[in-house]
């Protein structure tokens, strides 16, 4: 038997092992970094603090010798707007546009008010805000159809007896080329919103004003041509084109002189159907302190408390655009193209505007505001 070693035995037998220490390089502690200081921040100018700046009405102690930015006359005092944030005095009819009637509440020149933001729209968006329809694949021919095929569809009927040939509304003929539509509802898509509007095609009845039942044409004074058959198809195959973003060739653009203006962007016929004047209708006695400047008169009733007009100051068309001539003098009414015209139609009043001559591509558009009375001041109309 062998005998035992001892533990210092086996340790000196054993093969001598180099013990190595390895000392770990420890990085210095990080020291916290300093607070970052805030971005410095941009100072606004004093212009821009003064045009967000809330405004206050000082009442002067006289007001006589106030005077007209425009002109320097302190004559027709009457006439004298005096701006709410400013104090400066502005003619009435100096002002581009000019103010027909004296605003309501507080009113700003036209420097101190600012301009309105101009509003583009994309292809999305035009189709979003007219609503307009695409055709269905059913019934292509009866809602797709050009009008020139379905005014071929329209079959003669009565006697061939000589007779006064009646002027019969033609329907417009919207440009070809679709990227020159949305142009068009482009334009008239900021214009309504740069007024805060919604679109509307049709007369709108609210809560708190005129009923539709008010609307009877059968109310008017004197009575009211009613609108034949082949018009009120010309009428429905307008409004079904306009649904599915057929427009009328016209565009809306902004003068510094006359505010929004409308331009015709093809050329069109006489007697061509151009749109309805559409809006809020009311009463004519709820709108008498009214400062809408583009009131129309819809009904004018034997009893004047049942008299309507139609207001586009929430809701309207390119209708509302449209502007009107200096009758009293001959080159205004030289202007004048389109005329305003009232028809029953299925025994309600509606308020259309139709071509009174060929209209060239790029002419803008106007009719004579005081077609059935005489009470709009277009005397001081350029």
């Amino acid at each position: 038997m062998a005998p035992a070693t001892t533990s210092s035995a086996a340790a000196a037998a054993a093969p001598a092992h180099r013990f190595i220490r390895f000392n770990r390089r420890t990085s210095a502690p990080r020291q916290p970094s300093p607070p970052e200081s805030p971005p410095k921040k941009k100072m606004k100018s004093m212009a821009e603090i003064m045009a967000k700046a809330k405004f206050t009405v000082v009442e002067r102690g006289d007001y006589g010798d106030v005077t007209c930015e425009h002109c320097g006359s302190g004559d027709r005092s009457d006439e004298l707007l005096l701006c709410d944030k400013c104090d400066r005095g502005f003619h009435m009819k100096c002002l581009r546009p000019i103010v027909a009637i004296v605003p309501i509440g507080s009113w700003l020149c036209p420097a101190c008010s600012g301009h309105r933001r101009v509003r583009s729209f994309s292809q999305k968006k035009i189709i979003d805000f007219f609503r307009i329809q695409k055709c269905s694949d059913r019934d292509p021919k009866d809602e797709c159809a050009p009008p020139q095929d379905a005014r071929k569809r329209r079959r003669r009927s009565g006697s061939l007896v000589l007779q006064k040939r009646r002027r019969r509304i033609l329907p417009f003929v919207s440009s070809e080329d679709p990227a020159q539509r949305l142009k068009q509802m482009g334009s008239l898509a900021s214009a309504l919103t740069a007024l805060h509007m919604e679109f509307s095609d049709d007369l709108a009845y609210m809560p708190g004003m005129a009923p539709r039942s008010a609307n009877q044409s059968e109310f008017e004074d004197g009575g009211m041509q009613i609108l034949s058959k082949e018009d009120t198809e010309t009428l429905e195959l307008c409004r079904a084109m306009c649904k599915r973003g057929e427009c009328p060739p016209l565009k809306v653009a902004f003068d510094s002189r006359e505010g929004f203006t409308v331009e015709a962007d093809e050329q069109m016929k006489d007697m061509t159907f151009i749109a309805e004047y559409t809006g809020d209708v009311d009463y004519i006695k709820h709108r008498e302190n009214d400062d809408c400047d583009s009131m129309m008169t819809l009904l004018l009733a034997t009893e004047p408390s049942k008299s309507l007009v139609i207001c586009p100051d929430k809701r309207g068309n390119i209708a509302r655009f449209i502007n009107g001539i200096n009758n009293h003098t001959s080159e205004g009414k030289k202007k004048q193209n389109c005329r305003c015209v009232r028809y029953s139609v299925n025994g309600e009043c509606r308020v259309f505007l139709v071509a009174t001559r060929d209209i060239a591509k790029g002419e803008r558009l106007y009719y004579d505001y005081n077609g059935y009375e005489q009470e709009y001041p277009t005397q001081h109309f350029l």
